[in-house]
């Protein structure tokens, strides 16, 4: 198991390395509005009159759609789950684990026999708003088409346009697994009559331009709900509870309405727009796990204008508590333990001893974190959200597993701990942590340590 574990983060580690590689000229995107009926805009995502991005043909000439269709699936993440082997970018072959089975994603690149490249534009405009395939069956809701019907028919078109100059790669990915009935396609048509609004955006004639700019990408490529949404029992959204947060893959996707408790609604604009620019928002929350990962891959590379547009939506979201009375990112105090151990001897498993040993070297012993607000700096674990959370899954996840995070500000890479440390003694390390920084009533036990070290 570890092996296997092991060699899928190795693959994981390469793919990222090869997006960061082929996506390395798309710091910096400037947006054209041209009115939101096309909710069309410009990039310079690469070197002008190329196509820059991963898997693309180096220096083919490209038109200003290829160009906008690039920056639009950046904004819709589309290599994250399309891309499990570097050798094989967007060939699909990801498994996404539900609570129904196992699925694979599909080959995106133009391929005439195993991806896209037989598809006509009507076909893939379907399977993005209707979540129905090239050969009329029905796609399981893994793949967002429920925010994806939103996205008007001009990006839609772009999107397509860009995935055309990709490099085709003869790749068939691994049938789902999936036991009967959920293996049945054509049962996902009752699935759509309680979970699923076929329709494109309309904006919002009360609201400003930004809000609706916002709301376009929130609730269409950037599909945020499908992670902050808690899901009902047939894994649909619970619309009552929007951006409430969710649990996806033993992480926590946390709250991110504008409750002042619970969410976020005591961050400013400018912190919100760092977050999710660098993955760093000093003294709020450092993204790891699947958010890491959103921002390398996707919301770095959204202009300024954009990522403000997101945070003016997500303010004016109906504000959620869930019960929450303190918030995540407002506990702890810096600890003095190291001054009681000197002259010490270790004495079986200690929390305190274990800190010491194993993060201090980065974190300071008093847990203050080493660079300020930097961006590659060793954040703080007073006043962190991971800390400071009511569950200590995250927390516990990233000691297992550590972070890797590359922006253009700053490579991040806080190492695992799982290959050292036994489930006894990641249990005493995070209640030490939780008790000391973070929220006191947060606390793990070995069992499940257990379950959250076979996690992704």
């Amino acid at each position: 198991m570890k092996d296997k574990q092991a060699e899928r983060a190795a693959a994981s580690r390469r793919a990222r390395a090869w997006v960061r590689r082929g996506l390395a000229g798309a710091a910096v995107c400037m947006v054209a509005w041209t009115g939101w009926e096309g909710a069309s805009f410009a990039g310079t995502p690469g070197t002008p009159g190329t196509v820059g991005a991963a898997g693309s043909t180096p220096q083919a000439p490209v038109s200003e759609e290829v160009r906008r269709g690039e920056y639009l699936a950046r904004a819709g993440d589309c290599v994250a789950c399309h891309t499990a082997n570097a050798a094989r970018p967007f060939a699909g072959g990801l498994p996404i684990v539900t609570p129904f089975g196992t699925i694979y994603t599909p080959n995106i690149t133009p391929d005439a026999d195993t991806g896209i490249g037989k598809w006509t534009d009507a076909q893939f405009l379907r399977a993005m708003h209707e979540g129905i395939r090239a050969d009329g069956a029905q796609l399981y809701p893994a793949f967002p088409y429920s925010e994806y019907t939103r996205v008007s028919d001009d990006d839609v078109h772009a999107i397509r346009a860009y995935l055309t100059t990709l490099a085709p790669v003869h790749y068939t990915p691994p049938g789902n697994s999936f036991k009967f009935p959920f293996n049945q396609r054509w049962l996902m048509m009752f699935w759509k009559w309680f979970n699923f609004h076929e329709g494109r955006f309309v904006p919002d004639s009360r609201q400003s331009v930004e809000w609706n700019r916002g709301a376009y990408l929130v609730e269409g490529l950037a599909h945020c709900e499908e992670c902050h949404t808690p899901r009902n029992l047939m894994q649909g959204l619970r619309n009552s509870q929007r951006f409430s947060g969710a649990t996806q893959a033993r992480w926590h996707a946390f709250n991110i309405t504008p409750d002042k408790t619970a969410g976020i609604g005591e961050w400013s604009d400018d912190e919100l727009v760092r977050y999710l620019s660098t993955g760093v928002a000093s003294g709020r929350a450092n993204a790891a796990g699947p958010m890491a990962q959103v921002v390398e891959d996707s919301t770095q590379y959204l202009s300024g204008d954009d990522l403000r547009a997101i945070a003016v939506y997500l303010r004016g979201v109906p504000p959620v508590s869930g019960g929450v009375t303190h918030p995540r990112d407002q506990w702890g105090q810096p600890a003095n333990d190291v001054m009681a151990m000197r002259g010490t001897s270790v004495k079986g498993v200690d929390g305190a001893q274990l800190f010491v040993a194993n993060c201090a070297s980065c974190h300071g012993w008093n847990g203050k974190g080493v660079g300020g607000s930097a961006p590659g700096a060793y954040p703080s674990l007073i006043h962190n959200s991971a800390v400071g959370a009511a569950q200590a899954d995250n927390l516990t996840l990233v000691i297992l597993h550590g972070v890797t995070r590359h922006t253009a500000q700053a490579d991040v890479l806080m190492p695992s701990f799982g290959a050292h440390l036994s489930d006894d003694e990641v249990v005493a390390l995070v209640n030490y942590m939780t008790r000391q920084f973070g929220d006191p009533n947060a606390k793990i036990t070995a069992t499940q340590v257990a379950v959250l070290r076979k996690a992704e």
